[in-house]
Protein backbone atom coordinates (compact mmCIF):
# COMPACT_ATOMS: atom_id res chain seq x y z
CA UNK A 1 0.00 0.00 0.00
CA UNK A 2 2.95 2.51 0.90
CA UNK A 3 4.80 1.52 -2.22
CA UNK A 4 1.24 2.70 -4.21
CA UNK A 5 0.73 5.99 -2.19
CA UNK A 6 4.59 7.11 -3.40
CA UNK A 7 3.30 6.50 -7.03
CA UNK A 8 0.11 8.29 -7.14
CA UNK A 9 1.98 10.98 -5.28
CA UNK A 10 4.97 11.23 -7.70
CA UNK A 11 2.30 11.01 -10.71
CA UNK A 12 0.56 14.25 -9.09
CA UNK A 13 3.87 15.85 -9.00
CA UNK A 14 5.02 14.85 -12.30
CA UNK A 15 1.53 16.36 -13.47
CA UNK A 16 1.13 19.34 -11.72
CA UNK A 17 5.10 20.11 -12.96
CA UNK A 18 3.94 19.77 -16.59
CA UNK A 19 0.65 21.89 -16.17
CA UNK A 20 2.79 24.79 -14.13
CA UNK A 21 5.58 24.36 -16.90
CA UNK A 22 2.89 25.13 -19.28
CA UNK A 23 1.33 28.13 -17.82
CA UNK A 24 4.77 29.22 -17.26
CA UNK A 25 4.46 29.24 -21.35
CA UNK A 26 4.86 33.34 -22.78
CA UNK A 27 1.71 32.65 -24.70
CA UNK A 28 2.07 36.16 -26.09
CA UNK A 29 5.30 34.58 -28.36
CA UNK A 30 3.52 31.89 -29.68
CA UNK A 31 3.22 32.33 -33.37
CA UNK A 32 1.72 30.11 -36.31
CA UNK A 33 4.03 29.55 -39.44
CA UNK A 34 2.12 28.38 -42.70
CA UNK A 35 3.67 25.53 -44.76
CA UNK A 36 2.19 24.39 -47.82
CA UNK A 37 1.66 20.15 -48.09
CA UNK A 38 3.65 17.76 -50.30
CA UNK A 39 1.22 18.04 -53.07
CA UNK A 40 0.86 21.53 -53.32
CA UNK A 41 -2.80 21.56 -52.90
CA UNK A 42 -2.69 23.34 -49.35
CA UNK A 43 -1.28 25.42 -46.45
CA UNK A 44 -1.60 24.27 -42.92
CA UNK A 45 -0.31 26.01 -39.74
CA UNK A 46 2.48 25.29 -37.66
CA UNK A 47 3.03 26.48 -34.02
CA UNK A 48 6.06 28.32 -33.37
CA UNK A 49 7.73 30.01 -30.09
CA UNK A 50 9.41 33.67 -31.42
CA UNK A 51 12.57 34.49 -29.84
CA UNK A 52 12.82 37.96 -30.99
CA UNK A 53 11.62 41.12 -29.32
CA UNK A 54 11.84 43.89 -31.74
CA UNK A 55 9.65 44.19 -34.86
CA UNK A 56 12.41 43.99 -37.88
CA UNK A 57 13.99 41.03 -35.59
CA UNK A 58 10.97 39.65 -35.45
CA UNK A 59 10.06 39.41 -39.59
CA UNK A 60 13.49 38.12 -40.25
CA UNK A 61 12.79 35.21 -37.17
CA UNK A 62 9.70 34.46 -39.47
CA UNK A 63 11.31 34.72 -42.98
CA UNK A 64 13.95 32.06 -42.12
CA UNK A 65 10.81 29.66 -40.68
CA UNK A 66 9.44 30.28 -43.83
CA UNK A 67 12.46 29.10 -45.28
CA UNK A 68 13.47 26.37 -43.34
CA UNK A 69 11.81 22.79 -44.24
CA UNK A 70 9.71 21.92 -41.06
CA UNK A 71 9.91 19.14 -38.75
CA UNK A 72 6.67 17.16 -40.65
CA UNK A 73 8.42 15.96 -44.15
CA UNK A 74 4.88 15.94 -45.35
CA UNK A 75 5.22 20.02 -45.83
CA UNK A 76 7.24 22.29 -47.64
CA UNK A 77 8.89 25.48 -46.79
CA UNK A 78 7.06 28.54 -48.41
CA UNK A 79 10.28 29.96 -49.16
CA UNK A 80 12.16 27.00 -50.37
CA UNK A 81 10.73 26.73 -53.61
CA UNK A 82 13.50 27.40 -56.03
CA UNK A 83 13.47 31.35 -55.53
CA UNK A 84 15.34 34.09 -53.20
CA UNK A 85 14.26 37.19 -51.31
CA UNK A 86 16.14 40.22 -52.45
CA UNK A 87 15.29 42.68 -50.48
CA UNK A 88 13.03 43.40 -47.33
CA UNK A 89 11.18 47.24 -46.51
CA UNK A 90 9.25 47.40 -43.41
CA UNK A 91 7.47 50.60 -43.71
CA UNK A 92 3.93 51.98 -42.41
CA UNK A 93 2.82 48.77 -41.08
CA UNK A 94 4.11 46.84 -44.21
CA UNK A 95 6.36 44.67 -45.34
CA UNK A 96 7.34 44.63 -48.97
CA UNK A 97 9.41 41.64 -50.67
CA UNK A 98 11.29 41.61 -53.86
CA UNK A 99 12.09 38.22 -54.71
CA UNK A 100 14.00 37.24 -57.62
CA UNK A 101 12.57 36.17 -61.46
CA UNK A 102 12.86 32.30 -60.96
CA UNK A 103 9.69 33.11 -58.76
CA UNK A 104 7.88 32.64 -61.79
CA UNK A 105 8.74 29.12 -62.09
CA UNK A 106 6.03 28.14 -59.97
CA UNK A 107 3.01 26.84 -61.16
CA UNK A 108 -0.24 28.95 -60.48
CA UNK A 109 -1.60 27.26 -57.67
CA UNK A 110 1.58 26.88 -56.17
CA UNK A 111 2.07 30.34 -56.41
CA UNK A 112 -1.14 31.88 -54.85
CA UNK A 113 -0.46 29.14 -51.77
CA UNK A 114 2.92 30.30 -51.25
CA UNK A 115 1.56 33.93 -50.92
CA UNK A 116 -0.99 32.62 -48.59
CA UNK A 117 1.63 31.28 -46.41
CA UNK A 118 3.57 34.54 -46.37
CA UNK A 119 0.61 37.18 -45.58
CA UNK A 120 -0.85 34.88 -43.29
CA UNK A 121 2.52 34.17 -41.51
CA UNK A 122 3.52 38.28 -41.86
CA UNK A 123 0.55 39.84 -40.55
CA UNK A 124 0.41 37.77 -37.27
CA UNK A 125 2.61 40.46 -36.46
CA UNK A 126 0.87 43.40 -34.27
CA UNK A 127 2.81 46.30 -36.27
CA UNK A 128 2.35 44.32 -39.87
CA UNK A 129 -1.21 44.90 -41.71
CA UNK A 130 -0.23 44.48 -45.28
CA UNK A 131 2.08 42.93 -47.24
CA UNK A 132 3.30 43.52 -51.26
CA UNK A 133 5.73 41.60 -53.50
CA UNK A 134 7.98 42.50 -56.52
CA UNK A 135 10.03 40.40 -58.63
CA UNK A 136 12.91 42.59 -59.38
CA UNK A 137 11.70 45.26 -58.60
CA UNK A 138 8.71 45.43 -60.94
CA UNK A 139 5.38 44.68 -59.48
CA UNK A 140 4.15 40.93 -58.96
CA UNK A 141 1.69 39.93 -61.69
CA UNK A 142 -1.15 36.97 -61.60
CA UNK A 143 -1.29 34.23 -64.66
CA UNK A 144 -4.00 36.34 -66.07
CA UNK A 145 -0.93 39.57 -65.96
CA UNK A 146 -3.33 41.27 -63.51
CA UNK A 147 -0.95 43.24 -60.91
CA UNK A 148 -0.76 41.53 -57.66
CA UNK A 149 -1.41 44.62 -55.37
CA UNK A 150 -1.04 44.69 -51.38
CA UNK A 151 -2.14 41.95 -49.72
CA UNK A 152 -3.43 41.55 -46.26
CA UNK A 153 -4.73 37.87 -44.03
CA UNK A 154 -8.30 38.64 -45.28
CA UNK A 155 -7.38 37.84 -48.46
CA UNK A 156 -6.39 34.62 -47.98
CA UNK A 157 -9.18 32.40 -45.50
CA UNK A 158 -9.10 29.23 -47.39
CA UNK A 159 -6.41 26.60 -47.18
CA UNK A 160 -7.80 24.84 -50.29
CA UNK A 161 -5.33 25.70 -52.95
CA UNK A 162 -8.37 25.36 -55.78
CA UNK A 163 -10.25 27.64 -53.83
CA UNK A 164 -8.26 30.17 -53.27
CA UNK A 165 -7.03 30.01 -56.53
CA UNK A 166 -10.16 30.03 -58.65
CA UNK A 167 -11.47 32.52 -61.60
CA UNK A 168 -14.59 33.67 -62.20
CA UNK A 169 -16.57 36.07 -65.10
CA UNK A 170 -18.26 38.89 -63.38
CA UNK A 171 -20.17 41.62 -64.79
CA UNK A 172 -19.08 45.51 -63.16
CA UNK A 173 -21.30 48.98 -62.89
CA UNK A 174 -18.66 51.49 -63.26
CA UNK A 175 -18.36 55.59 -63.08
CA UNK A 176 -16.11 56.87 -65.72
CA UNK A 177 -15.38 60.81 -65.88
CA UNK A 178 -17.31 62.54 -68.60
CA UNK A 179 -15.60 64.54 -71.06
CA UNK A 180 -15.91 67.92 -69.41
CA UNK A 181 -15.22 66.24 -65.92
CA UNK A 182 -18.28 67.30 -64.33
CA UNK A 183 -19.80 64.57 -64.65
CA UNK A 184 -20.05 60.75 -64.44
CA UNK A 185 -21.15 57.78 -67.30
CA UNK A 186 -21.93 54.45 -66.29
CA UNK A 187 -20.08 51.84 -67.90
CA UNK A 188 -20.56 47.97 -67.50
CA UNK A 189 -17.40 45.68 -68.04
CA UNK A 190 -17.21 42.04 -67.77
CA UNK A 191 -14.22 41.20 -66.01
CA UNK A 192 -12.38 37.30 -65.55
CA UNK A 193 -10.83 37.84 -61.94
CA UNK A 194 -9.17 36.09 -59.36
CA UNK A 195 -12.07 35.00 -56.65
CA UNK A 196 -8.68 35.46 -53.90
CA UNK A 197 -9.25 39.17 -54.54
CA UNK A 198 -12.92 40.87 -53.34
CA UNK A 199 -15.29 42.32 -55.66
CA UNK A 200 -14.92 45.54 -53.67
CA UNK A 201 -11.30 45.88 -54.29
CA UNK A 202 -11.17 44.69 -57.85
CA UNK A 203 -14.01 47.58 -58.56
CA UNK A 204 -11.07 50.64 -57.20
CA UNK A 205 -8.67 48.96 -59.04
CA UNK A 206 -10.52 48.79 -62.14
CA UNK A 207 -11.16 52.32 -61.56
CA UNK A 208 -7.96 53.30 -61.37
CA UNK A 209 -6.82 51.57 -64.61
CA UNK A 210 -9.02 53.96 -66.30
CA UNK A 211 -12.23 53.44 -68.74
CA UNK A 212 -10.27 52.11 -72.11
CA UNK A 213 -13.22 53.03 -73.82
CA UNK A 214 -13.61 56.06 -76.39
CA UNK A 215 -15.96 58.83 -74.87
CA UNK A 216 -15.08 57.88 -71.04
CA UNK A 217 -12.25 59.53 -69.07
CA UNK A 218 -10.23 58.10 -65.73
CA UNK A 219 -11.20 59.28 -62.53
CA UNK A 220 -8.44 58.25 -60.14
CA UNK A 221 -4.48 58.95 -60.44
CA UNK A 222 -3.47 55.66 -61.92
CA UNK A 223 0.19 55.62 -59.87
CA UNK A 224 -2.70 54.83 -56.65
CA UNK A 225 -1.70 52.31 -54.60
CA UNK A 226 -4.91 50.62 -53.33
CA UNK A 227 -3.57 49.68 -49.08
CA UNK A 228 -6.33 47.91 -48.58
CA UNK A 229 -10.29 47.45 -49.62
CA UNK A 230 -13.19 45.96 -46.58
CA UNK A 231 -16.92 45.85 -45.94
CA UNK A 232 -18.19 46.25 -42.54
CA UNK A 233 -22.03 46.53 -41.90
CA UNK A 234 -22.86 47.79 -45.24
CA UNK A 235 -19.75 50.39 -45.60
CA UNK A 236 -16.76 49.94 -47.99
CA UNK A 237 -13.41 50.94 -46.23
CA UNK A 238 -10.95 52.44 -49.22
CA UNK A 239 -7.36 52.91 -48.14
CA UNK A 240 -5.54 54.36 -50.68
CA UNK A 241 -1.71 55.57 -50.68
CA UNK A 242 -1.37 59.39 -51.10
CA UNK A 243 -1.18 59.69 -54.54
CA UNK A 244 -4.63 59.41 -54.67
CA UNK A 245 -4.39 62.99 -53.09
CA UNK A 246 -2.86 64.38 -57.10
CA UNK A 247 -5.25 64.86 -59.75
CA UNK A 248 -3.09 64.95 -62.91
CA UNK A 249 -6.87 64.77 -65.14
CA UNK A 250 -9.04 67.89 -65.38
CA UNK A 251 -11.78 66.07 -63.21
CA UNK A 252 -13.73 67.69 -60.56
CA UNK A 253 -13.30 66.36 -56.85
CA UNK A 254 -16.74 65.79 -56.83
CA UNK A 255 -16.71 63.34 -59.66
CA UNK A 256 -13.48 61.30 -58.18
CA UNK A 257 -15.27 60.75 -55.04
CA UNK A 258 -18.63 59.64 -57.00
CA UNK A 259 -16.96 57.83 -59.08
CA UNK A 260 -15.63 55.21 -56.35
CA UNK A 261 -18.80 55.33 -54.11
CA UNK A 262 -21.31 54.79 -57.05
CA UNK A 263 -19.40 51.89 -58.44
CA UNK A 264 -19.08 50.30 -54.95
CA UNK A 265 -22.75 50.75 -54.09
CA UNK A 266 -23.64 49.02 -57.42
CA UNK A 267 -22.80 45.77 -55.07
CA UNK A 268 -25.81 44.59 -52.80
CA UNK A 269 -23.18 44.02 -50.17
CA UNK A 270 -22.38 47.91 -49.83
CA UNK A 271 -24.82 50.75 -48.86
CA UNK A 272 -22.16 53.33 -48.27
CA UNK A 273 -18.15 54.37 -48.79
CA UNK A 274 -15.35 55.91 -46.75
CA UNK A 275 -12.09 56.82 -48.07
CA UNK A 276 -9.05 57.13 -46.30
CA UNK A 277 -5.47 57.81 -47.36
CA UNK A 278 -2.72 55.06 -45.20
CA UNK A 279 -5.39 54.76 -42.72
CA UNK A 280 -5.72 58.27 -41.80
CA UNK A 281 -9.42 59.96 -42.78
CA UNK A 282 -9.14 63.39 -40.79
CA UNK A 283 -7.95 65.06 -43.96
CA UNK A 284 -10.42 66.89 -46.53
CA UNK A 285 -10.10 65.63 -50.36
CA UNK A 286 -8.84 68.88 -52.52
CA UNK A 287 -10.54 71.03 -50.01
CA UNK A 288 -13.80 70.34 -50.39
CA UNK A 289 -14.87 66.38 -49.30
CA UNK A 290 -14.20 65.31 -45.68
CA UNK A 291 -12.88 62.03 -45.53
CA UNK A 292 -14.67 61.46 -42.30
CA UNK A 293 -17.81 61.58 -44.27
CA UNK A 294 -19.52 58.39 -45.48
CA UNK A 295 -20.43 58.83 -48.66
CA UNK A 296 -23.65 57.87 -50.53
CA UNK A 297 -24.84 56.96 -54.16
CA UNK A 298 -25.11 60.12 -55.57
CA UNK A 299 -27.07 60.16 -59.16
CA UNK A 300 -27.48 63.75 -59.52
CA UNK A 301 -23.73 64.11 -61.48
CA UNK A 302 -24.44 61.02 -63.76
CA UNK A 303 -25.25 62.07 -67.79
CA UNK A 304 -25.03 59.83 -71.01
CA UNK A 305 -22.47 59.17 -73.55
CA UNK A 306 -23.31 62.20 -76.08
Amino acid sequence: MKRIMTILLVLICLVSFTACGEENVDQTKIYSVYYINNAETKVEMHEYYMEAEELEDQVTELLNALATTPARLEYKAPLGMGFQIQNVEIKMGKIQLDVTENYYDMSVTTEVLVRAAIVRTLTQLSQINFVSITVNGNPLVDSLGNIVSTMNRDQFVENDGNAINTYEEVKLKLYFANEAGDGLIAANRTKEYNTNISLEKLIVEELIKGPGVEGLYPTINPSTKVASVTVRDGVCYVNLDETFLTQPYNVSAEVTIYSITNSLVELSSVNRVQISINGDNSMTYREKYSLTTYFERNLDIVTTLD
